[in-house]
Parts: C-alpha cells; sequence; structure tokens
C-alpha cells in the first residue's frame, strides 16, 4: 500500500507537499512538520459514498433533563468551569511541566470517587509510580482504577468495560492509534485520539479530563484543533519557583472565561487560595515608592494586586521598557500619556513595571495603577499603603469608567483599605460602603498632584 509524506501545520492544520519555514496560512514559523500518510485512507475516499443519515429534529422537538453539574470538591477549580463538571464534557489541561497538571487530577480523584468509577489512564508513568504519588497526597480510593496505557484503542476498550463517570488521560500526546503510520504526538494522532475520547464521552455521558503538554512559548503542544474540539481549556499558571498557581479557563461552553482558581502547592498537594487579594498583598513594602494597588475583577470576585514600578535614568541609548503581568504595548501608550499630559520626562529613563505575585492583569482599569506607581517613583514620594486606583486612561489623559464599580469597592473596603482613587464618571449611582473615601478625578493630573502634592480626602463625586 503506496504512502506518501506531506508537511502538516501544527499551529492551523495546512497541509502542504513541501517544507516551508513559514506557514502562509497562519504565518507561524517553524510550524511544519512532516507526517507519513497513507493514501488508500479512508479519509480519502469518503466523497462520493452513501450513508444513512439520522432523522433531523427541529429545535422544539429536542428535550433534555435539567443541566446536572458535578461538584470536584475543589471550590477554586468549580469556580472556573462555571459550577462543576457538566456530564459528557471534555476539558484540556495545559501547564508547563511540573506545575502541578497531575497533582490536581489525582486530588479530584479522591474528592469525585465517592459513588461513581474513576479511571486515571498514564502514558507516562507506571501504575507504581501513580500509586507512590497517590500515597503521598492522600489520594487513595477504592473507585479508582488505573492503567499505564498509550495505546488508544486499548484504552477505549477499558472504559467500554469499565463504564466509569469520569475519565482523565494524562497526556493525550502519548496516545496513538496503530493505524496511522506517525508517531505518538505527531499532528494527526493527537488530532484522532482526541476524537475518539470525544466520541465515547459524547456517547456514553462520560466526563473526561485530558492532559495536553505545552511549547515553549506557552502554548498546547500538537494541532491548534485540539482547543476546539474539546468543551474546556484550561491552563495552569505561574513559576515553578513560587509555591502559587493560577488556573485559568481560556475557552468554556459552559462558563464564562473569565474566572480564576487560585492555589498553593504544599508537600501534600494543591490547596486553595480562597482569598487571593490577602496572598498578592502579603510582604508588601508600605515605605517605598513606585508601589500602587489596584482592584482588578477576575469573573464574579474581585482581586487587589500590587503594582510596582522602577524608573531609573537610563545607561543606553535607547531607555528600556520592561513588564512582568501587563502588557508591554499598553505600558509604552500609558509612558506616553505621562510624557505629554503630565510633562513627566520619561525619554531618557528605563521604565520596569512588575506585578507582584505573578498575576496576569488584561484588563485597562489597571492604567490608573501604573499611571500612579511610575508617578510616584519618578518623584521618589510615597503612596499611602491605605490607597487604591482604579480606572482607565484615555489618550487626552482622561480618566475613562470602569465597570462592575460596586463590587471592586467592596472588595476593597473588606481588605482594609481607606481611600479609592476612580474616574468621576464612575460615581453615578453607586453605592460606597461605610467608611471608605472616593476620591473622584476626571484626568490624570489630578492624580499627579494628589501624589506630588497631597490631595483632599474627601468623597468627591
Amino acid at each position: 500500500m503506496k504512502t506518501k509524506a506531506i508537511y502538516i501545520c501544527s499551529q492551523c492544520g495546512y497541509q502542504t507537499q513541501k517544507w516551508m519555514g513559514k506557514c502562509p496560512s497562519c504565518n507561524q514559523w517553524s510550524t511544519l512538520v512532516e507526517t507519513v500518510l497513507d493514501e488508500q485512507s479512508p479519509a480519502a475516499n469518503t466523497a462520493g459514498t452513501k450513508k444513512t443519515a439520522r432523522p433531523l429534529k427541529r429545535m422544539d422537538e429536542i428535550t433534555f433533563e435539567t443541566e446536572e453539574r458535578i461538584s470536584t470538591g475543589i471550590g477554586e477549580l468549580d469556580r472556573v468551569l462555571g459550577g462543576g463538571l457538566v456530564k459528557g464534557s471534555m476539558i484540556l489541561v495545559g501547564g508547563d511541566p511540573g506545575i502541578g497538571k497531575s497533582t490536581l487530577l489525582l486530588q479530584i480523584c479522591e474528592n469525585m470517587g465517592k459513588g461513581r468509577k474513576i479511571l486515571y489512564v498514564s502514558g507516562e508513568e507506571s501504575e507504581k509510580q501513580i500509586k507512590l504519588r497517590a500515597q503521598r497526597l492522600g489520594t487513595v480510593n477504592a473507585e479508582l482504577y488505573i492503567a499505564s496505557e498509550n495505546d488508544t484503542e486499548k484504552v477505549i476498550a477499558m472504559i467500554n468495560d469499565l463504564n466509569p463517570g469520569v475519565v482523565i488521560i494524562d497526556s493525550i500526546q502519548t496516545m496513538h492509534l496503530d493505524a496511522l503510520s506517525s508517531c505518538a504526538g505527531s499532528v494527526p494522532q493527537v488530532r484522532e485520539a482526541t476524537n475518539a475520547f470525544m466520541t465515547i464521552a459524547k456517547r456514553d455521558n462520560i466526563s473526561m479530563f485530558i492532559v495536553g503538554h505545552v511549547t515553549k512559548d506557552g502554548s498546547i503542544a500538537g494541532p491548534r484543533i485540539l482547543e476546539h474540539m474539546v468543551d474546556c481549556v484550561l491552563y495552569f499558571e505561574g513559576d515553578r519557583q513560587n509555591s502559587f498557581r493560577i488556573l485559568r479557563a481560556v475557552k468554556n461552553r459552559f462558563g464564562s472565561t473569565n474566572e480564576i482558581g487560585v492555589f498553593s502547592m504544599t508537600d501534600r498537594g494543591l490547596s486553595q487560595v480562597e482569598n487571593p487579594s490577602m496572598m498578592l498583598l502579603e510582604g508588601r513594602c508600605e515605605n517605598i515608592s513606585g508601589n500602587a494597588v489596584v482592584c482588578t475583577m477576575e469573573g464574579s470576585r474581585g482581586v487587589l494586586a500590587e503594582i510596582q514600578a522602577l524608573v531609573t535614568p537610563t545607561g543606553f541609548g535607547n531607555p528600556r521598557r520592561m513588564s512582568d503581568g501587563i502588557d508591554l504595548n499598553r505600558l509604552i501608550l500609558m509612558l506616553a500619556v505621562l510624557e505629554k499630559r503630565c510633562r513627566i520626562s520619561l525619554s531618557n529613563r528605563d521604565v520596569y513595571i512588575n506585578v507582584a505575585g505573578g498575576l496576569k492583569i488584561d484588563e485597562t482599569a489597571v492604567d490608573l495603577a501604573v499611571c500612579a506607581a511610575v508617578i510616584s517613583s519618578v518623584t521618589d514620594k510615597v503612596i499611602d499603603s491605605d490607597i487604591v486606583f482604579m480606572g482607565e486612561v484615555g489618550l487626552g489623559g482622561e480618566m475613562r469608567s470602569v465597570s462592575q464599580l460596586e463590587k471592586r469597592l467592596s472588595e476593597v473596603s473588606k481588605l482594609g483599605f481607606k481611600t479609592a482613587v476612580v474616574p468621576r464618571m464612575s460615581l453615578r449611582n453607586v453605592k460606597i460602603p461605610d467608611g471608605l473615601n472616593v476620591i473622584g478625578v476626571s484626568a490624570l493630573w489630578e492624580v499627579s498632584k494628589l501624589i506630588t502634592a497631597g490631595g483632599d480626602r474627601s468623597v468627591q463625586s
């Protein structure tokens, strides 16, 4: 039987007969991977075949029971999933090696193993290795079945025989089908294995977790279509040298993608951090310039984080701009506004911005806190530790409103902060918590004046 080699883009699935350094479809470099295909494969001969289709149904003829959520026993994970597991859903979990993916899934087995069978399939570890790790985490459960297997067809046979309620595949890059000549982890293998598991999950109403390896740039390895096939994509973020981990949903068909779960890695596994604000503000230096606090919204929860700025004279021809936790392009834009509207010279100074605790903030409400931290560092004026800054800054230096201000102010007041600096237009019809002073500002120069000379700490609307 004849075979041929083609090149498939691991990002978009584009196919070509010859290798190219850059994919012409998605414009990504070094993503074309050589794959050996069977010229007489069934997929090549499906055109023109006749199959009996299932009877079509109108929308009003489709009936179903109320959506049932299954709690994982881990509140932070349930929050990210939108309230728990949905039966028949497939969840892809990605993250750097050693970040805690397998640890989290083993802890799920302990909490969900009461009253339902769970199958844990590992293509990377033996049964004894998994048992040793489970004993260390205290997650040994009688209803947890372990299998060390990387043959997709054998795993499907196990699922059919056991009929579990939850299946965990660790990892999808180790699974292979004998019908394909390519090696495990290649684009066709990952795509077909995922499709096979998805079919059985939907058919038998099985909740399924699959672990995905990530590339050096942080994206899940394999074809990009992998993320489109599953119902939910979760990413573990964090530094392995730091004990804190953040679980974030980048796709969720059954809930919001704005929620995050915060965990702390201990010798007994991952423990939940129910108050992320206290964790992110822990160890904050209160007598150093360049620090400002912001309240950002992560889904339905307000999270307080510290923005740190360091502005120093540059030793090079071009000043450096570096940021960790916020978008670098957004930082450059804010620096341009400060220089133009507030007459703060930054063209001969290096600017470094950091969000303490490893949190990544992508909403524009952080603009005001970033500007306040830069102003504080430039002028060497310490911002009082009981002030929080929230607001979007426009190119004209004007303050734009922020969403869900009442929830933000409630979180600020709950953690003991006394003053909040917010856009004046956001204060309309907003209930201010008792004991919290709110300063409404209309332009960035007002914030600069407040930091450098001290301002009136009264409520302004």
